[in-house]
């Protein structure tokens, strides 16, 4: 969702899309992701009165338009497309806040699926183009989700039987749809969404900056056509001058203080007035609620997803394997392969600046539609015989089968934190044993951060990119292992625990994990998120906790998610920052919210790698001999 770029990394933003991208036409405009926000006006502000439409085309017949009543008398309008054939179909539901006729024009999933016997509906999501109502991000999903699908299980067309598919945010409507329990959803696709909104509009206690983009760029324009609001109506003008403005908009403080958007998008307001902690975010929240959904599911995401999306798919799969009886697991699945956020990614062996080979890419569509033919039609293919868990593994670039996520069988392997004696500073040692050979190697590493010049990715797109500049910044500190003696297969959440101090009130820990290669490149494993901490919420369920200068605190980081071999002769490199901008809000370093203020202060922050304070990363080792060792 958040980080696929096309823009420099100020003007980052969060994609959406949905299904696959069509063999003749390239998308009419880029579908943003997340699909939270908008805010969009109701009916008769601007949007057409919509007419119901049945034309044959071929072998389809089409209906636009088509008014979906909710349960509070709002009209959501469809496109419905349908074999000419008489009789009853099972029937395929897309939701969408970016529209369903640029949806219906950019991706050909719909057509697919109808060749395969299915009726399809492409809907605008509440207060999004054509349908009514007001647009506030996913908090009328869940509701308006249950009306749809069950709207469509009635219709003459229908037999019943009822799939749901969509990515981000096309995908986080299936979830939030599915918690409300309607009885005829059999099966949902949902890919490179969430699990959790602590984990989506913040992570790890951090505000998700890539909002302002999205909002900006992809919903804003409509908001205003309805509103009858002044300024840019077009999303591909947004699109053309988000970088002109997207510096102040990025670094303006404090961050409720913004003086745009109010009247578009009073809901990004709201989000910051609430902390993750705050029970208010609890009507998104699917963790805890999986014995609620009945479906077959089938959790899709990338190792350089935007990081809800990896450890959505993690978290939303193993909660359904644990909350389901051992006969009703089969309806569910995890896929994880190399790729960024979209659907055209996964059609794709080139992620970044590495193509994984002919085995990286899948046919989206023939996968989903495999899945609905299963659970929908009962057609006798793979998935009545594939493993629940398939995972890609770079570097090997092939694909394994697992019964659980992560693999059976994976034993963890420990590399610790430190410095020989003559060490430089800011560079570190990963090595296997606890106690440093050495008695004279510095008890701890320091490095000074300033708010005001944060380290600053300098790739505006997601996937993997040479890092190697970053090493010679001074506000960071690397720990590199040596040359590995021979290839190690990691498959699963590397685990990271850092003690660290500081001499302020709070700060945000980054561990980023690359793959050094002899050549120099240093590439890295996953895209930014889940290897970040905000040290004040180092107990997020015990919310905010600000730190005494100079206390030495546990900092974990447990989703670091990847599926790589690193090879003979490569270095695993830890590298560890208070900051990666421009993906999440600065954190001030005083103790002060940069929600309410703006003041910040520079800090040295302390990595302690002594005995008493073994700094380690957990790397899970799987079918690797036991010899295997790293030396140090």
């Amino acid at each position: 969702m958040k980080y696929l770029h096309t823009t420099p990394p100020a003007a980052q933003y969060k994609i959406a899309t949905g299904s696959k991208p069509s063999r003749q036409r390239t998308p009419a405009i880029l579908l943003l992701l997340l699909g939270l926000a908008g805010l969009a006006g109701c009916s008769g502000s601007g949007v057409p009165e919509a007419t119901e439409t049945a034309t044959p085309t071929g072998d389809i017949i089409v209906e636009r338009d088509v008014a979906v009543p909710m349960r509070d008398g709002v009209i959501l309008r469809a496109n419905v497309y349908r074999p000419s054939a008489s009789g009853g179909f099972p029937v395929l539901v897309y939701r969408t806040p970016y529209g369903k006729d640029a949806a219906a024009e950019s991706y050909d999933t719909h057509l697919d699926a109808v060749a395969r016997g299915y009726a399809v509906l492409l809907q605008d999501v509440r207060g999004r183009y054509t349908s009514d109502g007001l647009f506030v991000p996913y908090r009328s999903e869940g509701k308006d989700g249950y009306d749809t699908i069950e709207w469509a299980a009635a219709q003459s067309w229908s037999n019943g039987k009822v799939g749901t598919w969509g990515l981000s945010y096309p995908g986080a409507v299936q979830w939030l749809a599915a918690l409300e329990f309607p009885p005829h959803l059999a099966a949902m696709a949902p890919a490179m969404t969430f699990s959790s909104p602590r984990n989506f509009f913040y992570m790890n206690g951090i505000f998700d900056m890539s909002w302002l983009p999205w909002i900006y760029m992809n919903i804003a324009p409509d908001a205003r056509e309805r509103l009858d609001l002044p300024g840019i109506r077009s999303s591909d003008e947004a699109e053309q001058t988000w970088s002109s403005v997207a510096a102040e908009y990025r670094n303006w403080l404090p961050l409720a203080d913004l003086p745009y958007l109010r009247a578009e998008a009073p809901y990004y307001f709201e989000w910051l007035r609430h902390p993750p902690e705050d029970s208010w975010w609890d009507w998104a929240e699917v963790r805890g609620r999986y014995g609620d959904v009945s479906a077959a599911v089938l959790n899709l995401s990338g190792w350089y997803d935007d990081a809800y999306g990896s450890e959505g798919a993690v978290t939303n799969f193993n909660g359904l394997q644990q909350a389901r009886k051992a006969g009703e697991q089969r309806g569910n699945h995890l896929l994880l392969g190399p790729w960024t956020h979209g659907v055209g990614a996964t059609m794709s062996t080139q992620a970044g600046d590495i193509d994984f080979g002919a085995a990286a890419a899948i046919d989206y569509n023939d996968e989903i539609l495999d899945f609905f033919d299963y659970y929908l039609r009962g057609t006798d293919n793979r998935y009545a015989s594939d493993d629940p868990v398939r995972y890609f593994v770079m570097g090997e670039n092939r694909w394994y089968g697992a019964d659980q996520w992560p693999p059976a069988g994976a034993r963890l392997e420990s590399l610790y934190l430190g410095r020989a004696g003559s060490g430089l500073p800011g560079q570190g040692l990963l090595r296997q044993a606890e106690t440093p050979a050495s008695t004279d190697a510095p008890a701890s590493s320091s490095f000074s951060a300033d708010p005001e010049d944060p380290v600053l990715n300098p790739y505006a797109t997601s996937g993997p990119h040479d890092y190697r500049s970053l090493g010679e910044r001074e506000d960071l500190l690397n720990f590199d292992s040596q040359p590995l003696t021979q290839p190690l297969r990691v498959s699963g959440a590397i685990e990271a625990v850092v003690y660290a101090s500081c001499d302020c009130r709070d700060f945000d820990l980054w561990v980023r994990v690359f793959d050094v290669h002899p050549d120099g490149r240093v590439i890295n494993l996953m895209s930014p998120g889940n290897d970040v901490l905000r040290a004040s919420y180092r107990q997020p369920e015990a919310g905010r906790q600000l730190i005494d200068p100079g206390t030495t605190y546990e900092l974990r980081l447990e989703n670091l998610l990847t599926g790589i071999r690193f090879e003979l002769g490569h270095r695993i490199r830890i590298q560890v920052s208070a900051s990666f901008a421009p993906h999440f809000s600065r954190n001030l370093q005083t103790g002060e919210s940069e929600v309410d203020e703006s003041a910040s202060q520079r800090a040295t922050i302390s990595i302690h790698h002594a005995p008493q304070y073994p700094s380690v990363i957990r790397l899970p080792i799987v079918d690797v001999p036991s010899a295997v060792t790293l030396a140090n």
